[in-house]
């Protein structure tokens, strides 16, 4: 591990590929013609190290280069990576299938864990020599959408603007500036609707092909392998999305005709959505420093691990978190390996938002810190549904400090976010069963995916109004979820692990200590275990299970029930 530095002072070196393949071909023979389990762990170790140098590179440059994606440099290297990474992957399976090949697998297992090895039998069939030129084309053209998307200029209110920058006027209290700000912003998706509908579609064609080539069925199949499912699958979700359908959609639909009636809008319209208070929607009471400086004073009070960690980041620049001309959209959470540090991304604009964001990308950020002594980088990080349960939860057990953050609009605060977790759902299954339309029919038209995009959409959110915003009336709005274009069936993650967190936001009413204590338990154990023992491991329910949403759904009733609108103007 590199001594740690401040972020701006972390140097960057472009990984050298033949240089990295000799290296790691010498290790992988080492490996191969190893004795014992012993023998083979040493050579683990040096791999290990090996690997940390690599993704401490690759982190730096990508991290850089969405701060700024018209810095010349960071582009070009961000380019060299869309090419040079799937080489750096296809070597890396070869190593995975000396693992599981092992003649000491079984000591290798009880040494370093079985999940290492669950994840290397998925991996090996998700590359091989064969896609590596298809893997290519597809980083470029996820690259070329994030390009896009960051380029994004908006003339309103006198200003120019990208799109996180359009985010608060979208929220105002004023209809007629709500509705302007949504035309302005869906103005530029359809200006760019022929590039949106070229990307994708050579996304899900070369997706399927890369399925097929790796003699998968589809690409559906093949997009599970890569998020690293083993424990369940696509008609596990299928079930899932039912329960949301029967649990929690009801409970949307009413919030969004009580959210209509506070508005005193004779119908609630897509524009209409972002507000939720006709008084306007809470705001942090500080600019971004005022906000950092309160996080640390929430941080340092809510444990002594927590303490640790945010001091950790704030010391060595481990955060970027303003909005500001030609940074990439969105907000992430990752570790720069080589030296074990969490950093954070993300696009403050003065919104509830850039408190969300802070609690949820640092949830992610104190599982990295806690799990960076796991002995192997493969367990710094568990598969994606179960990290979005670090940071869903850690949005939750902030709770008890939002007032520090929004004076007087606590309870509004608070409202909003528990509202907007259940409203959350039925928009995120609506992103999922329309991915697995897209692979299951990947011949579709630009025209009927977006078709099969509003019939969707109107099953699980049966309110929504779109009127007098073309694009969105046309089925685009998918188009905007990052995700869907850059990775592909993530997004369901989000709504298991919100099912997840809300289990502990019930327990944290009881049973504070313990919920904290098995929360910290989950955030240490990483990547050690797939994503259902990791649930269980934290005390909770399988959302796969009716009774994850049986649990959760008279707490949230009562508590949002038991409020009265009238207070919120």
């Amino acid at each position: 591990m590199q001594t740690m530095v401040p972020f701006s002072k972390m140097e960057y070196t472009r990984p050298d590929f033949e240089s990295y393949k000799t290296q790691y071909l010498e290790l992988l023979k080492d490996f191969q013609t190893a004795s014992s389990a012993d023998s083979q762990s040493e050579v683990m170790i040096q791999m290990n190290e090996l690997s940390l140098s690599l993704g401490g590179s690759q982190a730096l440059a990508t991290a850089r280069y969405q701060i700024n994606t018209k810095d010349e440099f960071y582009a070009n290297e961000q380019d060299y990576l869309d090419e040079v990474n799937p080489l750096f992957g296809e070597l890396s399976m070869h190593y995975s299938k000396a693992l599981i090949t092992s003649p000491f697998r079984a000591d290798l297992e009880r040494r370093w864990g079985k999940q290492l090895f669950t994840g290397s039998e998925l991996y090996v069939k998700v590359i091989n020599a064969d896609v590596v030129e298809d893997l290519q084309r597809e980083n470029a053209l996820c690259t070329e959408y994030s390009k896009l998307l960051a380029s994004a200029e908006i003339e309103f209110d006198g200003k120019t603007l990208n799109l996180a920058g359009m985010s608060p006027y979208m929220q105002d209290i004023d209809r007629d500036t709500r509705r302007s700000a949504s035309e302005a912003t869906f103005a530029f998706y359809s200006a760019n609707a022929e590039q949106l509908d070229r990307i994708y579609d050579q996304l899900v064609h070369l997706r399927t092909s890369i399925a097929h080539t790796l003699k998968f069925p589809s690409f559906t199949e093949l997009g599970y392998a890569r998020m690293g499912r083993s424990d369940y699958d696509a008609s596990m979700v299928a079930t899932y999305r039912s329960y949301v359908h029967k649990y929690i959609v009801p409970i949307a639909t009413r919030l969004r005709e009580r959210q209509r009636q506070r508005l005193g809008v004779d119908t609630l319209m897509s524009y209409d959505e972002g507000l939720m208070f006709k008084s306007g929607n809470p705001t942090p009471k500080g600019d971004p420093d005022w906000i950092v400086a309160r996080a640390k004073e929430m941080y340092n009070e809510m444990s002594p691990e927590t303490s640790e960690f945010f001091n950790f980041l704030c010391q060595y620049e481990l955060m970027d978190l303003v909005n500001k001309p030609n940074k990439a959209g969105g907000g992430f959470c990752m570790m720069i390996d080589s030296y074990r540090a969490p950093f954070i991304f993300s696009n403050f604009n003065g919104t509830t938002h850039d408190v969300d964001v802070l609690t949820h990308e640092a949830g992610h950020a104190f599982q990295a810190y806690m799990s960076r002594t796991q002995p192997l980088s493969n367990y710094f990080w568990a598969t994606s549904e179960a990290s979005e349960i670090h940071s869903m939860s850690m949005e939750f057990f902030a709770w008890k400090w939002m007032k520090s953050f929004f004076k007087e609009d606590e309870d509004k605060y608070q409202f909003k976010h528990l509202s907007g977790a259940l409203l959350f759902l039925p928009y995120g299954v609506t992103v999922d069963e329309f991915q697995h339309f897209v692979y299951a029919n990947p011949t579709a038209t630009p025209a009927e995916r977006k078709q099969a995009w509003l019939q969707i959409d109107k099953k699980y959110d049966p309110t929504a109004r779109y009127d007098g915003i073309p694009f969105l009336e046309g089925g685009g709005q998918w188009q905007a979820q990052k995700h869907i274009y850059e990775m592909p069936f993530y997004y369901i993650d989000y709504t298991l692990a919100q099912v997840c967190a809300l289990q502990f936001w019930v327990r944290m009413k009881t049973d504070r200590p313990g919920a904290w204590a098995d929360y910290v338990t989950l955030c240490k154990a990483g990547g050690s275990k797939p994503f259902l023992e990791l649930v269980e491991l934290a005390g909770l329910h399988s959302p796969f299970e009716e009774q994850s949403f049986v649990s959760i759904v008279d707490d949230i009733t009562a508590r949002l029930d038991g409020i009265d609108d009238a207070i919120f103007d």
